[in-house]
């Protein structure tokens, strides 16, 4: 069962990991005067609020009534059809307003990243765990844990392995620039021309194949 939950729940964390919002701060601090005492409270901001956001919604899924055998699951199905098609929408919103918006233009928020401390890039990484297309991912998350019926001790194991998945693009640059700023610069500075010109083509689609996903995960347990 644990191996069918992380097969399951590796997608929704590969849309995380590639959240251009995240991608774009973490470079942004990275790049900063600053980021040598922020660079480390920016991730384990991530880590606290990607966990307790997960775990929050592993405690309220447990209160979705389970049948006594593991299929059919209709409410759990409902639910999880009803997030599937929150996301797809989501992602039509964020197409929509793509398509309006000019490509490649810094957003005015990450202006200021570069300049935040410790205690406010980890305030920073902890917000951004609450942007709704994390809490639908997030609800997602608990919800398909619910559905495989883990025990503890497998869902601490998955959710291990889908938080590292999830902050791979924020824990591994960070990492790598600690050790070795000036080989890492250059890398970054293409990082964030390639994430600003193509990363709201590329989110929209992932968000469009994960809603899909997560509808045909509601499908399978009616």
């Amino acid at each position: 069962m644990v191996f069918l939950a992380l097969g399951q729940l590796l997608p929704i964390a590969v849309a995380l990991a590639l959240s251009s919002v995240t991608i774009m701060a973490t470079i942004a601090i990275l790049l900063s005067p600053n980021r040598e005492r922020a660079a480390v409270p920016f991730l384990l901001g991530s880590v606290v609020g990607l966990v307790l956001v997960t775990g929050l919604f592993v405690l309220f899924a447990r209160a979705i009534p389970m049948p006594p055998t593991r299929r059919p699951q209709p409410g759990l199905a409902v639910a999880l059809i009803l997030i599937g098609i929150a996301v797809i929408v989501f992602a039509v919103i964020r197409l929509r307003r793509a398509v309006k918006a000019p490509t490649g233009k810094t957003p005015k928020w990450l202006r200021t990243v570069g300049s935040l401390g410790a205690l406010s890039s980890f305030g920073l990484a902890l917000s951004l765990n609450l942007r709704p297309k994390a809490l639908l991912l997030g609800t997602a998350t608990g919800l398909i844990l619910r559905g495989n019926g883990l025990p503890v001790s497998g869902t601490l194991i998955v959710v291990a392995i889908y938080v590292t998945v999830s902050l791979s693009t924020i824990a591994v640059p960070i990492i790598m620039t600690l050790a070795s700023p000036t080989k890492m610069e250059k890398r970054l500075h293409s990082g964030r021309e390639w994430v600003a010109t193509h990363s709201r083509p590329v989110t929209i689609v992932i968000m469009i194949v994960i809603g899909v996903v997560i509808i045909g995960s509601g499908i399978s347990r009616l």
